[in-house]
């Protein structure tokens, strides 16, 4: 219970950063990297500014000297030593007195004495040096070369030059780096903003749609960017989803009406039967009501398949083996010698759900029994990789331009295959679901006479 307050304590900064905007989150994390960036740029700059500027003095310092030790050792060195770029210039003999030196310059006390000359000389680097005890007001870099006869030549100048520009460019970089900061971060703020509006733009269209508009669309930017992408996702979405309440609505009024003809005529046959029971035949009427309780029972089983597919989004309730070759005869058995089965000696295997696919035969066959005169003709063959399972009658047939619209739930035909024939609608309506469901394929196709129901599915 202690470590409760230290906890809620740690998740409250995170709450308030998640609080803000994404504006305002991702204009304060790019400001904090440029403002990291430009730090360290900063710092680099001077800091190879310097070495560069130091690197150009110790060059300048060593040629000076090197022109002297040169100058020494052919005798040749004048009586006052000039610099025209301000190096100050010592040569000193073995005993320690400064014999030559440039106008300025201390001519009694050498800039180094013989111990520090000595390191000097044997590091081969420049150093730094106070010139204030030598009375020169300035921090000097100072730089020893050996000569011949035991001579030594010391140059050294001001590093004033170095600090002056190293301090002029820090103060510039202190005084520059905040306004670039401060524009680089309003200058992300704007086009972060602007860039952000296309998704403002979608939060108002998505507010706007109700149930009352379902068929308005949230607007798409022109940018071809991740936006522009999210909008058409979302408009698709809107539309597969206005499409599904259409169909469901669709669904609900087709069902609803339906059920409205067998319940009236339940309703009617009871209603006269009560109100003239003696001269009623109730063994007529019994048969009447079961009629169209079972035409109830048909409906109320469609609609109850038709949920479940819709429910599961078209997958299978069950992925098993389904040996087609023994599921064709076995289903169409019942119906005698009103169908005729043309399946071969070889095995055919599919992957998918028995009961389904022995529903998806059963509404083939119940719809072509409908309208034939000859037996119905089922077969069953192996056609490559699928399977191919056709149901033929020698009926009226459909016209070609009507053979897709069929398969449309609450479909009926203004012809010989009408709902004064039996079923709803729904028979291919779930046939065509269940073979989708189990990767193949359904057509009708002219059979000359009648019709041909041909289904195909992948073999296992």
């Amino acid at each position: 219970m202690e470590a409760d307050p230290p906890a809620r304590g740690r998740r409250r900064p995170v709450g308030w950063w998640r609080r803000k905007s994404l504006r305002f989150r991702l204009t304060a994390v790019a400001s904090a990297v440029l403002a990291v960036a430009l730090a360290v740029s900063a710092w680099v700059m001077v800091g190879v500014l310097g070495r560069s500027l130091i690197s150009a003095i110790d060059d300048s310092i060593y040629q000076r000297a090197r022109e002297t030790v040169s100058l020494s050792d052919a005798e040749r060195l004048p009586d006052e030593l000039t610099s025209p770029d301000g190096t100050l210039l010592q040569v000193i003999d073995g005993a320690g007195r400064i014999t030559h030196a440039t106008t300025g310059t201390d001519r009694l006390v050498p800039l180094l004495d013989a111990r520090e000359r000595a390191r000097a000389i044997q590091k081969g680097q420049a150093r730094f040096l106070d010139g204030q005890p030598y009375g020169i007001p300035h921090v000097l870099r100072v730089r020893v070369l050996s000569a011949d006869r035991n001579r030594t030549v010391i140059a050294a100048r001001p590093f004033s030059e170095v600090q002056a520009s190293i301090t002029t460019t820090g103060h510039v970089l202190l005084v520059g780096t905040p306004l670039l900061l401060v524009l680089l971060a309003g200058a992300s703020w704007v086009i972060i903003g602007r860039t952000l509006r296309p998704i403002a733009s979608l939060r108002r269209g998505a507010e706007e749609i109700t149930d009352t508009a379902r068929s308005r669309r949230l607007p798409v930017p022109e940018a071809r960017d991740e936006v522009h992408s999210l909008a058409v996702t979302l408009n698709d979405m809107l539309a597969r989803l206005e499409k599904a309440d259409a169909r469901q609505r669709a669904l609900v009024s087709d069902a609803a009406h339906e059920l409205r003809s067998p319940l009236a005529s339940i309703r009617l046959q009871l209603e006269v039967a009560l109100g003239h029971p003696e001269g009623q035949d109730w063994r007529e009427t019994a048969e009447g009501v079961l009629e169209d309780t079972m035409r109830l029972a048909r409906l109320a089983e469609d609609l109850l398949a038709l949920a479940r597919l819709d429910e599961r989004g078209g997958a299978l309730a069950r992925r098993e083996p389904v040996e087609l070759d023994q599921l064709v005869p076995q289903t169409t058995e019942r119906y005698g010698e009103a169908v005729t089965v043309k399946v071969g000696h070889d095995p055919i295997v599919v992957t998918g759900d028995a009961l389904d696919l022995g529903r998806v035969l059963v509404n083939l066959v119940d719809n072509a029994l409908r309208h034939t005169v000859a037996p119905v003709v089922v077969e069953l063959r192996a056609a490559g990789a699928d399977a191919v399972l056709t149901v033929t009658d020698d009926g009226p047939g459909i016209p070609e331009a009507d053979r897709e619209r069929v398969f449309d739930r609450f479909t009926r035909l203004d012809s010989a295959r009408s709902r004064d024939d039996g079923g709803a609608g729904l028979g291919l309506a779930i046939v065509r679901e269940t073979v989708h469901a189990h990767g193949g394929a359904v057509h009708l196709e002219d059979a000359s006479p009648g019709l041909r129901a041909v289904v195909r599915l992948p073999l296992s």
